[in-house]
Order: structure tokens, then sequence, then C-alpha cells
């Protein structure tokens, strides 16, 4: 047996049962489920800028797994040989929230579902995924936490800036304090209410206090 006769018996006889149709169809069905990830991830953002990049890589990852598993599905021989060379892959990229490891499961695996040919039920998990986050994110607490840093002249000037501390926020607890020969440095962990930044003017126009910032933050910087 010569080499085009092994070729063409283990080869191209290999891909006889390719279907077109249903790679479109799987193909178009992982671009709909990728783009309504995409827009789950674009609505349930904690922030204000989302990541172009990361959003066009759900898409493509629905596409490619997708693509994968209908080429799995279709040949042992090929899916042992997939197997071998997805082992070697090694993915660095950084994920700035840990919400971001659910978007890229949740595309990894409508991809795997949607390469098995079982498209209603990726819609249906997709919907349901995409349902539980929406809810999950509305829920979110509106009363940021802040860090307020103070720098002060004097004992006096402290006394008058956590007063208006207690008055106006909701609540605050000092997390350290700095006091040196140019003065007192002190840090604060506060929530407001409803949003209200006014209180830092009043703070900054007290006697002695010489400089006011205040910096939101999601609890995870300090301890």
């Amino acid at each position: 047996m010569s080499f085009h006769d092994i070729f063409k018996s283990s080869f191209l006889e290999s891909v006889s049962g390719f279907s077109i149709i249903d790679t479109i169809l799987g193909m178009a069905a992982a671009v709909v489920i990728g783009l309504f990830i995409f827009i789950i991830y674009k609505k349930t953002l904690t922030g204000i800028m989302y990541s172009s990049g990361f959003a066009l890589t759900l898409v493509g990852l629905s596409l490619v797994t997708t693509l994968v598993i209908m080429a799995v599905t279709s040949n042992v021989v090929l899916s042992l040989g997939m197997v071998g060379a997805l082992s070697i892959v090694r993915f660095r990229a950084a994920i700035k929230e840990p919400v971001e490891i659910v978007f890229l499961f949740w595309a990894v695996a409508a991809g795997i579902v949607i390469g098995a040919g079982m498209i209603p039920l990726a819609v249906i998990g997709s919907v349901v995924i995409g349902v539980v986050l929406l809810v999950s994110a509305n829920r979110k607490i509106h009363n940021n936490p802040y860090i307020l840093v103070l720098n002060l002249r004097d004992e006096k000037a402290e006394q008058e800036a956590l007063g208006i501390l207690g008055q106006d926020v909701e609540r605050y607890i000092v997390k350290s304090k700095t006091v040196n020969a140019a003065g007192i440095e002190l840090t604060a962990e506060l929530r407001t209410r409803d949003a209200a930044t006014a209180f830092v003017n009043r703070i900054h126009n007290v006697l002695g206090v010489e400089n006011v910032i205040l910096v939101s933050y999601n609890g995870e910087y300090m301890s």
C-alpha cells in the first residue's frame, strides 16, 4: 500500500460525514449566543468602561469552541489528537475581575454544547445564566465604600473633621493614624448616604485641615 492509499483511506474518508448545513447552523447559533453573552457582560459590568478586547474574546471563544467540538465529535481519531494538541497550550491572560472567569467558562460551555448539537440546551442555559447575572447585578450596594485621607495640623482639627464625618456619613472607621512633626495623617474607611460627597468640602473648610482626599474602592485594596 502506497502513501497515497494510506492518506486517501485514513483522511479523505474520515470527513465523508461532514455536513455544511449543520456547520452553518452551529456557527450561527454560536454567534448569537456569543453576542448574548457579550450583552450580559456589558449590562453587568461593575465599572464605567468595559474591555472591547475581552468582549470580542467572548464571541470568538464561542465560535472556536463550537468548531473544535464539531470536529472532535465527527472523528474519534481526531478527538484523541485534539486532546494531545490542546494539552500543550498555555494561556496567560490577566483577569481583571473574578466575574470575568464566569463569562469565559460560559462562552466555552456554550460552544461545547452547540458543537455537540444541543442548541436548545445552549439557548435555555444561556438565558437562565443571563437572568441570574442580571438580577444579581441589579442588587449591588449603592452606598459604595470610600477611603478618606486627611492631613491635619493639630488634634483640634482632627476632632472637628471626625465630628463632620459622624454627622454626614452612614458610618466610618479609622484605619490608620500617623503623627509626625508635620502634623497628623488620618485614613478612614466610610460609607456615604446616597453617594453624597459634600461633606468633603466642609471638612476642607475646617481650620487646620490642609488636605482632603476621597477615593472610591471595592473593599479589596485594604484589609
